[in-house]
């Protein structure tokens, strides 16, 4: 992943991410959006544009106080990137689909719980549903940084997902995880509740995760 100060690399990497998010699925025709950080601000994916029709200069950069910073028309979602960017200083990137799934879920108004240990991934042992809020606004922004707090990932009632990474590939890969799971969950249902891991298990299953893909130190 390029850092966050190499801009022309950020742009290719968002388009990049764009395409990935529409090839597996998730996002489909102007649906969906992406942020990343970069520089003293962030660049967002531009407003109704197809991602056939996006490319790197289409990227919209902003800065933290809502400005726009080039000519584009920055995606109606850009206030909950811009809030999470700045409530979440360990996250670098901001993916928003409407997948299928989760959006299935989201319109009950149901989060996804401990059903499978893989909930971890999100950062804990639920993936909260944020209440709706009209699209665009304020209020949807405070709402998800609220559901998002002291997890990488939330749905949208009656809307989508949001999942957040250290990077691009980060965030595009937990949006791929939280829809699989919203998938498995979305299955379970069709059989009754579903039996729930308890606050222990996952508790395990969290502090696992911390190290999960990563080198152990040397001794």
């Amino acid at each position: 992943m390029p850092a966050f100060s190499d801009e022309a690399a950020l742009r290719r990497a968002m388009l990049a991410a764009m395409r990935r998010l529409a090839d597996t699925g998730l996002n489909r025709g102007t649906s969906g959006n992406l942020s990343v950080r970069c520089g003293d601000g962030f660049l967002v994916t531009p407003s109704g544009m197809r991602v056939e029709d996006m490319a790197k200069e289409t990227m919209v950069a902003m800065d933290f106080a809502g400005n726009v910073l080039d000519e584009g028309v920055p995606s109606t979602e850009w206030c909950f990137h811009r809030d999470i960017l700045a409530a979440r200083p360990e996250v670098g990137a901001v993916a928003h689909t409407h997948s299928t799934f989760a959006t299935t879920l989201a319109c009950q108004k149901r989060g996804v719980p401990a059903f499978h240990y893989m909930v971890a991934a999100a950062g804990g042992d639920s993936i909260r549903c944020a209440p709706y809020a009209l699209f665009g606004s304020q209020e949807l922004s405070d709402a998800a940084v609220e559901a998002l707090r002291d997890r990488k990932a939330c749905l949208l009632a009656h809307h989508g997902m949001i999942a957040l990474g250290r990077d691009l590939d980060e965030a595009t890969a937990l949006a791929v995880e939280v829809e699989a799971l919203c998938e498995q969950y979305w299955r379970v249902l069709q059989l009754g509740e579903p039996v729930v891991l308890d606050n222990a298990q996952m508790a395990e299953v969290i502090e696992r995760f911390k190290h999960y893909g990563r080198r152990a130190p040397a001794s």
